[in-house]
């Protein structure tokens, strides 16, 4: 029967392009070159006139090893040539040099002021007295450099140190823990189940459970009505490290004996060293 032709020849085609997508790469659809598109539609577009019979199967398929073939090789010779990469995909184009706009750089792309204020607009850029350099990559894609005495200060240029932040793990999610992500940061199902024993809060209430780098859980709840307080592991170690120094402060004013307190002042000391060292990485 002719419909069944037709889903089988169409499954096929479908696996088919499925590896092209595969074998030409991982893509963001919005950073793809002119080129890389015009590859795209013409596969898509040749798999659909094969599945509804306007061309040969035969042609067809020679179509797309062509277009699946041919950028897989010319992508290839783009990483090894400079040249060959600009002559194939273009060269970025400047738009602002040091603060001025660069009109004559934006009639070859057809584009006007009011594009150019629009494109920086959608970087959050509203202000061109804001920025230094801009530059439209070869994707389309325009990217900004504000001057100095624009930029948002970082804790690098107020000379401080910050605790290195590595990527939060999904350790919950939709009242299912996930044990991989747990054991990854050290921790496993005991623990996660005691975490939400001390918070009064079920698992089946947990949508989703993130634990970071410096071992906070953060919950969001299916119950928006329940307000949770996040508890702050770090904060927690910095005040308990900060109590004990006072302890130890403590017990050298208030005891008599010599031995005794040279000993706790030296640790009261020590340990008030360690604080200034850990505040700027246990306090955010």
């Amino acid at each position: 029967m002719e419909w069944i032709y037709i889903m089988l020849k169409s499954i096929s085609l479908f696996i088919l392009v499925w590896a092209s997508a595969k074998l030409l790469g991982k893509k963001n659809i919005n950073r793809l070159t002119p080129f890389s598109f015009m590859g795209y539609i013409v596969i898509a577009v040749t798999a659909v006139l094969i599945t509804l019979n306007f061309i040969n199967i035969i042609s067809g398929i020679i179509v797309l090893a062509i277009w699946i073939i041919l950028p897989v090789l010319l992508d290839f010779f783009a990483i090894k040539s400079k040249t060959f990469h600009q002559l194939l995909n273009g060269k970025e184009t400047i738009l602002i040099k040091h603060g001025k706009i660069m009109e004559e750089n934006l009639m070859p792309l057809r584009m006007t002021g009011e594009d150019l204020l629009a494109e920086l607009r959608s970087k959050n850029i509203f202000n061109l007295a804001e920025i230094e350099y801009a530059v439209m990559e070869t994707n389309g894609e325009i990217n900004a450099y504000l001057k100095s005495d624009k930029k948002t200060i970082t804790p690098h240029d107020l000379g401080k140190k910050v605790a290195p932040q590595a990527e939060p793990q999904t350790v919950i999610m939709d009242g299912n823990i996930l044990d991989e992500s747990l054991a990854s940061l050290g921790f496993n199902r005991q623990w996660m189940e005691s975490q939400l024993e001390n918070m009064g809060i079920t698992l089946e209430n947990v949508f989703i459970g993130q634990v970071d780098s410096s071992g906070d859980l953060f919950l969001d709840l299916f119950d928006d009505a329940i307000e949770l307080a996040q508890p702050k592991v770090k904060e927690m170690l910095y005040a308990n490290l900060e109590k004990s120094q006072a302890d130890l402060s403590t017990f050298a004013t208030e005891t008599e004996d010599t031995k005794a307190k040279a000993m706790f002042s030296k640790n009261a000391d020590d340990l008030d060293n360690l604080l200034n060292k850990l505040r700027p990485y246990l306090l955010h």
